[in-house]
């Protein structure tokens, strides 16, 4: 059991991830707060404060989820690269990378070509 809580905890890159995305996230919910904030300064006389507030607010929050972004396809592509991503087959079967035996024992099985598989939604 102690296994399988080591593999499910997250590295040091996905709690970077993690802590990046909490931070774009953060920023981008503290924009409407800049713009109330921008519009009581520019009400109060302070136009180019104001307007710095407010596109600061915006371009720090635009950076954060842009980095964000990039971190996180960096992650992915490295997950999925890696030999610790695998993949489980939808049938259940423990065996994900066995190829089935040519052969087969049994008389009453139908083998069809890839042209024969329909598809059901």
């Amino acid at each position: 059991m102690t296994g399988w809580y080591a593999e499910r905890a997250p590295g040091g890159s996905a709690r970077g991830v993690i802590g990046v995305m909490l931070l774009a996230l953060l920023l981008v919910a503290a924009v409407p707060v800049a713009l109330l904030a921008a519009v009581i300064m520019m009400l109060l006389g302070h136009l180019v404060g104001g307007l710095a507030l407010f596109g600061g607010s915006v371009l720090a929050a635009g950076v954060a989820v842009a980095l964000a972004g990039m971190s996180g396809l960096r992650h992915l592509r490295k997950l999925l690269s890696g030999a610790s991503f695998r993949v489980v087959p939808l049938d259940g079967s423990p065996y994900s990378d066995v190829a089935e035996p040519p052969g087969s024992d049994y008389a009453d099985i139908v083998r069809l070509d890839r042209s024969e598989y329909t598809e059901i939604r």
